[in-house]
């Protein structure tokens, strides 16, 4: 963590910076292929209950890049979903089993992106977001990743040593404006051995957060998820232990 940090790394954010993380998802899709807000809203809408966030936002709130994931739930992951659709029309149960995923304890890394045009610690930004991104493995114990990627965008990770497997059956197809993506896995902890011997540098910087100058990386244990209690069950449960305690009827505990 850098004291004199501009940045910060931000999981599960409420409120206006939930607001300004779905704000930069948006532009950076639209820009880069084409999906409109509605799109957004149509493809991860049924998810919602099971997304979280991770931003990376300057002082004033604003944020230059935000991650989307969806975690394990009864809503399934949309990734496994999609995949047993066209183009791609996988027996996902099989091929989970081949690759070895518990879909219990996987996580879909549903969207990344950062603005463009970025300058000074704000150049760092997808490396942060990866850093947020393993931060957020290790304190929630997740054992495999999965993601729908762009070809390109898969080229580029290889290259830092941030590779995926297809799963079993899946080629590069046309999604969501991409030409070419391609459904992958990853079992996490196999992913960061591996990072560590091809590219020790940017193992440094992606797993450890090591040369994140001017980004300020909260503890650990703030990017556990912990589920929220909706303000009115949260008011009924106050009232309920007031009145149990003898105090008069919403009088604050």
């Amino acid at each position: 963590m850098d004291s004199a940090a501009l940045l910060s790394l931000r999981f599960n954010p409420e409120a206006d910076l939930l607001a300004a993380a779905r704000d930069c998802e948006a532009e950076v899709f639209l820009r880069t292929y084409g999906n409109t807000r509605q799109q957004l809203e149509d493809e991860y809408g049924p998810y919602e209950p099971a997304s979280v966030f991770i931003a990376l936002a300057d002082d004033s709130g604003d944020v230059l890049g935000a991650c989307r994931l969806i975690r394990p739930t009864h809503l399934g992951l949309k990734t496994l979903d999609d995949a047993a659709r066209p183009p791609w029309s996988l027996d996902v149960a099989r091929a989970a089993r081949a690759a070895r995923l518990d879909p219990s304890q996987t996580w879909d890394v549903a969207t990344l992106g950062c603005r463009r045009g970025l300058k000074g610690a704000a150049r760092l930004a997808s490396a942060a977001l990866f850093h947020g991104l393993v931060q957020v493995v290790r304190a929630n114990e997740v054992r495999s990743a999965v993601m729908i990627i762009d070809e390109r965008v898969r080229f580029l990770l290889a290259a830092a040593g941030m590779t995926g497997h297809p799963l079993p059956g899946a080629r590069p197809a046309r999604y969501l404006g991409s030409p070419a993506s391609t459904p992958v896995y990853r079992h996490c902890d196999e992913a960061f051995d591996q990072q560590r011997i091809t590219n020790p540098e940017a193992h440094r910087l992606f797993t450890h957060g090591i040369g994140l100058d001017g980004i300020r990386v909260p503890p650990l244990a703030e990017f556990r998820y912990v589920e929220r209690v909706p303000a009115s069950t949260a008011s009924t449960a106050s009232t309920v232990s007031t009145v149990s305690t003898g105090q008069a009827v919403g009088a604050p505990a």
